[in-house]
């Protein structure tokens, strides 16, 4: 009996999927650390496939874990990073400045994890509102005195919020766009949350960069959709909103900030950024499907230059361990199949991560501090994208001759 595929279609605008963008086998959700207490019980492996919508160009996994599975017990909190502290700094003194933000405009954060952001707003006196659906983080920045909804973002929440008389005059979200299975849905409740002449800011990782820099770790099945400035512009047209300026960013590899309004009644000029990014994108052949379909070669190419150090380096006697337990880390790890024959131990500076194991590899997640005690050879920087950053934590580690390894976009050993 033959087995007839089931079929596909694009989440945004209904195309059947034909064309793959990456195939990556299969791996577990990437933050779902496993508990030592049940180390020995099984885990669910889904595909790990993307694919790329001919019509649209949005490239997307299908769905196999609900968002509630995913964000019941959500591993990730936003503060733990310095250098995105500093960046959500900044974004808040130029959106008070920009837009002229004070105590009588209402900011809503769409995903708003632990109040890492919406504090500095609190801190300048404009009110403030957290949507975040994982319980567990979200019940951190309410603590913290940071006003939290614990729940889902959609039309219905946002039809809830706007008929109890909120409405926001900046409605933003972080990395959020690309986590929602149902983008119209989303993309639909932002347009009925914001105000008469409010602006939505969106940051995400730009496709472009991700293509450019074969940042295929960022594939992961939190992220349903991987998005470039032509489709998400569709997107939110698509929905009665215009996109009136937008910014690039080095956050995450290369990131993309748009700024929306309503297409009736918004009064913000165009940017002439717009048509820049367009142009750029067009360039790079965003709009062709051999520029997508052609990713996956590269992606072979890192893995065997990754496995290939770790070979020679595990043959020689080193020791080697990973920096930073991230979502991004797990897929790169899951895909090239490196558990404990090639990495003794994962550190993070979380502490909701300490004390658990990766899902899939089963590496047990110390403290940084387990590198001091262990002395390794090579540090292998799992968020390559905070390397930077990580660099500077453990710079003492090269008073031992320890060398640190970026894996992404090819692997580059820095002594």
């Amino acid at each position: 009996m033959t087995l007839k595929p089931l079929s596909k279609s694009c989440r945004f605008c209904a195309t059947p999927l034909k064309h793959t963008f990456c195939d990556l086998g299969m791996s577990p959700l990437s933050n779902a650390f496993v508990k030592p207490d049940t180390l020995d019980q099984m885990e669910i492996f889904y595909p790990l496939r993307a694919y790329v919508c001919e019509s649209c160009y949005l490239v997307q996994l299908e769905q196999f874990a609900s968002p509630k599975d995913i964000f019941n017990d959500y591993a990730y909190f936003s503060s733990y990073s310095q250098s995105w502290l500093l960046h959500c700094e900044a974004y808040v003194q130029q959106m008070i400045k920009q837009f002229r933000l004070g105590s009588s405009h209402q900011v809503v954060e769409i995903a708003s994890n632990d109040g890492y952001l919406l504090k500095y707003f609190k801190q300048a006196g404009v009110p403030v509102l957290g949507i975040e659906p994982a319980d567990n983080v979200a019940r951190i920045a309410q603590q913290a005195g940071v006003n939290t909804l614990i729940k889902f973002f959609g039309v219905k929440t946002a039809t809830e919020l706007a008929n109890g008389g909120t409405r926001a005059d900046l409605l933003l979200g972080n990395n959020v766009l690309a986590h929602v299975p149902d983008i119209n849905d989303f993309v639909a409740g932002m347009k009925i949350l914001l105000n008469t002449d409010g602006v939505i800011t969106m940051e995400f990782p730009h496709l472009l960069r991700m293509i450019e820099s074969n940042q295929f770790d960022t594939i992961y099945h939190e992220h349903f959709s991987y998005l470039s400035f032509q489709t998400v512009k569709k997107i939110f047209a698509h929905h009665g909103l215009d996109i009136f300026d937008v910014e690039e960013l080095p956050t995450h590899g290369g990131s993309v900030r748009i700024y929306a309004q309503h297409a009736n009644t918004g009064n913000k000029p165009i940017s002439p950024r717009v048509a820049t990014i367009e142009r750029n994108e067009a360039d790079f052949g965003l709009d062709m499907i051999k520029t997508y379909t052609g990713f996956a070669d590269k992606v072979c190419q890192t893995k065997r230059a990754l496995l290939e150090f770790l070979i020679k380096a595990k043959q020689e006697g080193k020791k080697v361990v990973g920096y930073g337990a991230a979502a991004k880390g797990n897929t790169l790890l899951n895909y090239c199949g490196i558990r404990q024959d090639f990495l003794d131990y994962v550190v993070d500076k979380s502490p909701h991560k300490q004390g658990l194991f990766l899902p899939g590899t089963r590496l047990p997640v110390y403290s940084p501090e387990k590198i001091n005690e262990t002395k390794p050879d090579f540090i292998l920087i799992l968020p390559w994208n905070l390397k930077v950053e990580v660099l500077q934590q453990m710079a003492h580690a090269r008073e031992w001759g320890a060398k640190f390894v970026i894996p992404i976009p090819s692997v580059l050993v820095l002594s």
